[in-house]
C-alpha cells in the first residue's frame, strides 16, 4: 500500500446550518434561484418658509429629499450555496427621507447589501445576459440605483418667483427580477459516469464527508474538498455522474457541468471494474463537447480506479485499451486502497500551478501598466 503525503484541508460544505441550528450539518445545495431587487425611492422635497418673529421676508427654506438605498451584491468566502434566496425572495432598500424647513436635507434610505457565494453569476430575468460574476471575496457590484431625492422649493426661488410654492417628488428606484446561478470555484473537477468512486477519492483526499454507496447517482449535488499536494492547496469538486445523453436530460442531466467550467483541470475516473472502459471514457468526453465545446479543451488527468479489485494482467490490458481510447498516459488508482493516489494528484496539479503563475503575471502586467498610466485630473 502507497503512502501518500497529502496534508488534508477542510471541506467546504460542512459548516453550521443556520436553519436547524446544529453544528456541522450539511445544508440542503441549491445553485440557481430568483429575485426580486428594488432600490429605495427618494424622499419628496419640501415645501417650507422662514417664518421667525421681526424677519419681515423669510423666504422659502424647505430642504430636499434624502436618496433612496441603494442594492448591491457582495461575493463572501464562507457561504457556498444559494439556499437563503429559498427563503427570502424579495430585496427593497429604504425610501430616502422627506425634506425638511430650515434647508434640511432629508437623511439617506439605509442601503442593503445580499451576500453571495464567491463564484454567483447575476443574469438578468431572460437568465441569459451575465451583469455580473461575483468571483473575487469582497467584491461589490451596484445591482440597483437608489431614486435622488426631490428638490424642495428653496431650490425654486429666482429673483421672479421669490415664494414658490411647490417642490419635487422623490424620483423613483429601480426594480428587477434577476436570476442568481453559482457555479462553485475549483482547481479540479471530478468527472465520470455513476458510481466510478469519484466521491471516494474525495472522502479519501479531503476532509469531505460526501454520501457513498454502491449504487449509481448516490451524488445528488456537487461537493467540494480541499487538499495539499506538494505545499500547494488544491479544491477538488466533484459533481454527479453523467451518462450518455445527459445532454439531453437523461440522468440528472449535464446541469451540473457548470459548476466545473472554471476548473484548470479534469480528472477523469473510470471504472475498472466496467467491461468496456474506452466506451465509457469516449461517452464522457462525447457529452462534454455537446455542453460546451471549451470543456473539451481543458486539461485532462485520466485515471482508471477500482484496480484492487482485479488482477495485474486484467489491469495492464485495460490501461492499454483506455490509453489508446485517450491518446494520452492513463493512471492506475484505487481510492479505497489508497494506491497510486498522489501520482494522478501530482501530475493535475501541474496544470494548476502554470494556470497561477499565468494569473500572477497577467495581474503583474495590469499593475505595472497602471502604474506607468500618466496621471490625470479625473482620477
Amino acid at each position: 500500500m502507497e503512502t501518500s503525503p497529502l496534508l488534508f484541508g477542510r471541506a467546504d460544505y460542512l459548516h453550521r446550518n443556520r436553519f436547524g441550528g446544529k453544528t456541522g450539518a450539511v445544508m440542503k445545495f441549491l445553485d440557481q434561484a430568483k429575485i426580486f431587487i428594488k432600490s429605495g425611492d427618494g424622499g419628496a422635497g419640501c415645501v417650507s418658509f422662514r417664518r421667525e418673529k421681526y424677519i419681515e421676508f423669510g423666504g422659502p427654506n424647505g430642504g430636499d429629499g434624502g436618496k433612496g438605498g441603494s442594492v448591491y451584491f457582495e461575493a463572501v468566502p464562507n457561504l457556498n450555496t444559494l439556499i437563503d434566496f429559498r427563503y427570502q425572495q424579495h430585496f427593497k432598500a429604504h425610501k430616502g427621507y422627506n425634506g425638511m424647513g430650515s434647508d434640511k436635507t432629508g437623511p439617506k434610505g439605509e442601503d442593503i447589501v445580499i451576500k453571495v457565494p464567491v463564484g454567483t453569476e447575476v443574469l438578468a430575468e431572460d437568465g441569459e445576459t451575465l451583469i455580473a460574476d461575483m468571483v473575487e471575496p469582497g467584491q461589490r457590484f451596484l445591482i440597483a440605483k437608489g431614486g435622488d431625492g426631490g428638490r424642495g422649493n428653496a431650490q425654486f426661488k429666482s429673483s421672479t418667483n421669490q415664494a414658490p410654492r411647490y417642490a419635487e417628488p422623490g424620483w423613483p428606484g429601480e426594480e428587477k427580477w434577476v436570476w442568481l446561478r453559482l457555479k462553485v470555484i475549483a482547481d479540479v473537477g471530478l468527472i465520470g459516469m455513476p458510481n466510478a468512486g469519484k466521491s471516494t477519492f474525495l472522502s479519501v483526499v479531503t476532509k469531505a464527508r460526501p454520501k457513498i454507496a454502491d449504487y449509481p447517482f448516490t451524488t445528488l449535488h456537487p461537493n467540494l474538498g480541499v487538499a495539499w499536494v506538494d505545499g500547494y492547496e488544491m479544491v477538488l469538486a466533484d459533481i454527479p455522474g453523467l451518462i450518455e445523453g445527459a445532454h439531453e436530460g437523461v440522468g440528472l442531466g449535464d446541469r451540473f457541468l457548470k459548476h466545473v467550467e472554471r476548473c484548470s483541470a479534469f480528472l477523469h475516473l473510470i471504472d475498472a471494474t466496467q467491461d468496456d472502459v474506452a466506451q465509457a471514457y469516449r461517452a464522457i468526453r462525447r457529452e462534454l463537447e455537446l455542453y460546451d465545446a471549451s470543456l473539451a479543451q481543458k486539461p485532462e488527468v485520466v485515471v482508471l480506479n477500482k484496480c484492487d479489485a482485479l488482477d495485474r494482467k486484467e489491469v495492464q490490458s485495460k490501461q492499454q485499451a483506455l490509453e489508446k481510447a485517450a491518446g494520452k498516459k492513463v493512471f492506475v488508482m484505487s481510492a479505497i486502497a489508497k494506491q497510486g493516489i498522489f501520482d494522478c494528484l501530482s501530475e493535475v496539479n501541474q496544470y494548476i500551478k502554470r494556470d497561477r503563475v499565468k494569473q500572477e503575471q497577467s495581474e503583474e502586467a495590469v499593475a505595472e501598466t497602471a502604474e506607468r498610466r500618466p496621471w490625470s485630473p479625473l482620477d
